[in-house]
C-alpha cells in the first residue's frame, strides 16, 4: 500500500512538473500577440518594435538600426527572465517613456512558455541560441 501510494505521488509530481515546464510551442502561439511590431530569426528585420534576436543578455536599447525612446535607451537595463517578465506584464509601469503600447501579458505561465520560445534565437537569428 506504501509503495502504490509512493508511486502514486510520485507521477503526480512529474505530472505537474511537466505540465509546469515552459513550452516553447505554446511560446510560439503567444508571440502571434508580438509579431505585428517585432521579429525573431535568421530573416528578421526592425519594424514597429526592434528585432528579438539575441534578447537575453543583451542591453535595454540597443540593437542597431532600430531608433528606440531615450527611456529604452537610458534604462540601464540588461534583458534577463525577471526584468523581461516584469516588462511584458506592464511595458510602461517598468520602463516609463517607453514606445512600445502593448497591455502587457498578466499570465505567469504564458510568460515562461514565451520566455522559452524568445531565447531560442541567437544575436544571428539561428535556433539554439
Amino acid at each position: 500500500m506504501t509503495f502504490r501510494f509512493s508511486l502514486l505521488a510520485l507521477s503526480f509530481a512529474l505530472m505537474t512538473t511537466d505540465a509546469m515546464a515552459q513550452d516553447v510551442a505554446a511560446g510560439e502561439k503567444s508571440f502571434n500577440k508580438c509579431r505585428a511590431c517585432h521579429q525573431v530569426g535568421e530573416t528578421a528585420k526592425n519594424t514597429v518594435g526592434p528585432i528579438l534576436n539575441g534578447l537575453f543578455g543583451r542591453k535595454s536599447g540597443t540593437v542597431a538600426g532600430y531608433n528606440y525612446s531615450d527611456a529604452n535607451k537610458n534604462s540601464g537595463l540588461t534583458w534577463d527572465d525577471q526584468v523581461f517578465t516584469d516588462y511584458i506584464k506592464d511595458p510602461k509601469g517598468k520602463i516609463p517613456g517607453t514606445k512600445m503600447s502593448f497591455a502587457g501579458i498578466k499570465n505567469e505561465q504564458e510568460i515562461k512558455d514565451l520566455t522559452a520560445f524568445l531565447k531560442q534565437f541567437a544575436a544571428d537569428g539561428k535556433k539554439g541560441g
